[in-house]
């Protein structure tokens, strides 16, 4: 009986299961589809964003400031800041004296010299010279001129500073206006309309000689 029972045991199928463990080779297989780059992705994944701000040229300039383009406003020209009505006043009072004197020139000169002030606007004919157009430009506060010799020019209203127009022991200059020694100029070579109208026409503007607000008052020289 023992014999058959040893019988059976060695002929019984084993039904003991063991599990196959994969070889080096199978553990460490990569499919053909799988591209390389996902697998390390995967694996040790990163991000390219910054996790702090740009610095600047300078170590202590995290954030630098934006370069000023801006215009500056700064008045470097040397024009006066006058107020539109002392603009109009300045100029109007100006080209009232020349008015007059270019009538003066007209009547005492035979040259056949004409003059016409319309709508702020000087137009003077000078049979040598040709035509000159003297006007207001209000925009700007500007007198500009047009000239058959020095050709055009824009005159600002410019005041000099008082160690310029009152120093000792001088005449004080007061000017186009006869107060505060103010005069048209020509900001590029810092002519004046006055000297310019003077040296091509024999046109002198003198003030009223007190400085106390007087209009100037036109005085003829002889043509050139």
């Amino acid at each position: 009986m023992k014999a058959t029972g040893r019988i059976l045991r060695a002929t019984r199928p084993s039904i003991l299961l063991r599990r196959q463990r994969p070889s080096p080779a199978q553990r460490f297989a990569i499919p053909a589809s799988t591209p390389l780059f996902s697998i390390f992705r995967q694996r040790a994944p990163f991000s390219t964003a910054l996790t702090r701000p740009l610095k600047g040229l300078h170590p202590d300039s995290s954030n630098p400031d934006p370069p000023n383009t801006e215009p500056s406003h700064s008045n470097s020209s040397g024009a006066a800041q006058i107020s539109d009505p002392e603009y109009h006043e300045i100029a109007d009072q100006y080209l009232n004296t020349l008015v007059l004197a270019m009538e003066d020139l007209a009547e005492r000169s035979s040259e056949g010299i004409e003059a016409e002030f319309s709508a702020g606007v000087l137009t003077i004919s000078h049979p040598k010279h040709g035509t000159y157009v003297i006007n207001k430009q209000p925009p700007n506060k500007q007198i500009w001129l047009s000239s058959p010799i020095s050709g055009p020019k824009r005159y600002d209203w410019v005041v000099p500073g008082d160690s310029q127009h009152e120093k000792a022991d001088s005449t004080v200059d007061l000017g186009d206006d006869g107060r505060s020694g103010g005069r048209w100029i020509y900001l590029r070579d810092r002519s004046s309309l006055s000297d310019l109208l003077r040296m091509e026409l024999g046109v002198e503007l003198t003030h009223g000689g007190d400085g106390e607000g007087d209009a100037p008052e036109g005085r003829v020289n002889s043509a050139p």
